[in-house]
């Protein structure tokens, strides 16, 4: 199994980043190839909407040339995709959607490309932090990632959310920590194949 963990928050010591730490120590302990990916500085412009991807068979298909093509290659070794984004806004973080809007290509769907999702069978999750409570704080984003998987035919593994209320060290209780480790043994439950 190999799992693409993408770090959406542009402190890379901080609420999310602790999550993680104890994620990926779990999925370490247990033989998991892991690739963390910080997406925080990464040249990555935003999806403009010209569908060349869509009449692009059998590859990605991007026009704009950038850090996307790299993180594309990775979406397509990894089994499971786990999103891990602090909310502000009750969604990813900017470099985050950024990378969401621009999976666009990875679906053909849409024009002349036959009708192929290019990452089939993989897995989707979501670590995430917000301020309220989770439900309120974290749930549109949840929803999204449902709804997108569904859409794709991707399988959904859901979410593990912390909320921050004193910092830091909510993120280093023994609930967290243990939340962190059960998700990632979760995950490594999941059996790629095809969902369509």
């Amino acid at each position: 199994m190999r799992i693409c963990i993408f770090m959406g928050s542009p402190k890379p010591n901080g609420n999310t980043a602790e999550l993680c730490k104890h994620f990926i120590n779990e999925l370490k302990l247990h033989q998991i190839e892991t690739e963390y990916i910080e997406l925080h500085g990464k040249n990555i412009a935003p999806c403009i909407g010209c569908y060349h991807c869509q009449n692009t068979a059998g590859e990605y298909g991007c026009i704009q040339q950038d850090d996307m093509q790299s993180i594309v290659e990775s979406i397509l070794r990894a089994d499971v995709l786990v999103y891990a984004t602090p909310i502000y806004s009750w969604q990813a973080t900017p470099p985050m959607k950024t990378v969401m809007d621009r999976m666009f290509g990875l679906n053909k769907f849409y024009r002349s490309a036959p009708r192929k999702v290019l990452n089939a069978g993989q897995a989707i999750a979501l670590i995430a932090t917000c301020g309220y409570e989770i439900d309120y704080g974290a749930g549109l984003l949840d929803e999204t990632l449902r709804r997108g998987c569904e859409h794709s035919g991707l399988q959904y593994l859901g979410m593990f959310a912390v909320r921050d209320v004193d910092g830091l060290p909510d993120f280093q209780t023994a609930d967290a920590i243990t939340g962190a480790q059960e998700f990632a043994r979760d995950i490594m439950k999941f059996e790629r194949r095809n969902y369509l």
